[in-house]
């Protein structure tokens, strides 16, 4: 570690910036936010920053007077010699000094900086690569929302308090963690701070028994990682089990918590690893254990998905549970094949219905299916391919009605097929394709050649 990483303190105190360019500016911004009072010198000073309150502007080239009762100096000019001379007279009166991109003349590296006031997060890479450290930050930029401010000052409301009744320093750890990775901090990230407070006290009063299990079915959208939402990345993170189903792709599953135990749960075409009712009963037993138990289901929880039967049974039992929805597979697999599920000129609706068969039947209400100016979505369709497309023409759809088979939409193995109800289940290629596929039926499949932007290699007509 070649920087010891300290936050520094410069309410009400005079810090200077040398230079009164773009860079200046912006670090003088920073220290403004900080609460800082900034003395500016150079030749030339922005309008922006100069007239800043707070800001002390001094046009002039720097001399030594200008460190005169400074806390902390930023060098900011284009000129190395003056941001050596800044550095130099600026370390000989042990005052810490950042020269802008210049490791070699700073006592201090400027961080980048994620703003969740009071919890803040910086980053540096030393100097080495300070275009990375802003590429981190980005990144955690979408992994702690901005709401995270609202759980930062809650806790501080409540520390003294928490640290009065829970004198066991090991017990007021675990107290805390309990409550900001579950439900209290859950219910501040929503905005229900009365009820997150009342859930505290509750804590409080019984802290022996603090630690209950609790159930996060969570939505994994149809593939594509980047359409997790921010609460389901959150709640991932934190469980103790993931319990997980055969349609949750493998880089999801790996943006779970790292050191948590991963239960599979099958459900292949006639291959469930545990039944519905045992996955009910897997995930009552985990809970009444204690453990954070993430049920992690394709697309959405609600939509085909048995969740409703899920937290039925919890509920029953007395279980804690969140449900996170999840983008469901007819809504993204089909943007991203570039086919509208609505269209002015072809569908005025849509209809989602699950092809599973059962003793080789479809059990649907193919009069309504077979209706004009409609889209028919079809999950878990494949091996009733032939069913669905004679049915829908028996119950008078036309023919050449366009009809798209998608396997694995939104990830990078995403395969297209179209035709019509006559020729598609006749196309060869049909039968390469396997689960999880997604169906589309009606007008809108004529689209896609003109919308079509995701895969295209992959796709066949």
């Amino acid at each position: 570690m070649n920087y010891l990483p300290i936050f520094a303190d410069v309410r009400n105190k005079l810090c200077l910036v040398v230079g009164g360019g773009e860079v200046g500016k912006r670090k003088a911004g920073v220290l403004l936010e900080a609460g800082a009072q900034v003395r500016v010198v150079a030749p030339q000073i922005e309008p922006a920053l100069s007239e800043q309150q707070r800001v002390e502007a001094i046009f002039a080239r720097f001399e030594a007077q200008h460190l005169d009762g400074v806390t902390l100096v930023i060098a900011a000019t284009n000129d190395r010699n003056v941001n050596r001379q800044v550095s130099e007279l600026a370390q000989a009166r042990n005052i810490p000094v950042n020269v802008v991109d210049d490791p070699e003349l700073c006592s201090f590296i400027m961080p980048a900086i994620l703003d969740r006031s009071p919890l803040m997060v910086a980053f540096s890479s030393g100097g080495a690569s300070p275009v990375l450290t802003r590429m981190m930050r980005g990144r955690l930029e979408t992994m702690i929302p901005q709401n995270y401010s609202r759980l930062a000052a809650f806790a501080e409301r409540f520390r003294e308090l928490v640290k009065q009744r829970v004198t066991n320093p090991a017990k007021r750890r675990i107290f805390w963690e309990n409550a900001l990775e579950g439900v209290v901090a859950e219910k501040v990230l929503t905005g229900d701070e009365g009820s997150a407070e009342k859930m505290l006290q509750q804590m409080l009063k019984d802290e022996d028994n603090i630690q209950r299990g609790e159930v996060y079915l969570v939505g994994a959208g149809p593939g594509d990682p980047d359409l997790l939402t921010f609460r389901a990345l959150r709640l991932m993170q934190k469980a103790d089990v993931v319990v997980y189903d055969n349609l949750v792709s493998k880089p999801i599953l790996e943006m779970a918590r790292r050191d948590a135990e991963r239960i599979y749960v099958g459900k292949k075409r006639n291959d469930h690893t545990l039944p519905q009712e045992q996955i009910n009963e897997l995930l009552v037993r985990l809970a009444k254990e204690g453990k954070r138990v993430l049920r992690l289901k394709g697309g959405d929880p609600f939509i085909f998905g048995r969740g409703g039967e899920e937290i039925e049974t919890l509920a029953e039992h007395g279980i804690l549970f969140q449900v996170v929805p999840g983008i469901t597979a007819a809504s993204r697999v089909a943007s991203y094949a570039g086919i509208p599920l609505t269209h002015r000129d072809h569908a005025q609706s849509c209809i989602f219905v699950t092809g599973h068969l059962k003793d080789g039947t479809m059990n649907l209400d193919w009069e309504q299916l077979a209706r004009p100016k409609q889209t028919v979505v079809v999950y878990m369709g494949l091996h009733g391919l032939d069913t669905l497309c004679a049915e829908l023409v028996k119950h008078g759809m036309p023919g050449n009605t366009p009809i798209a088979i998608v396997q694995q939409g939104t990830t990078q193995n995403q395969r297209v097929i179209t035709g019509t109800l006559v020729t598609l289940p006749q196309n060869p290629e049909v039968a390469k394709l396997h689960a999880p596929t997604l169906i589309i039926v009606g007008g809108v499949v004529t689209l896609r050649e003109k919308l079509a932007w995701f895969n295209p290699e992959k796709s066949h007509a």
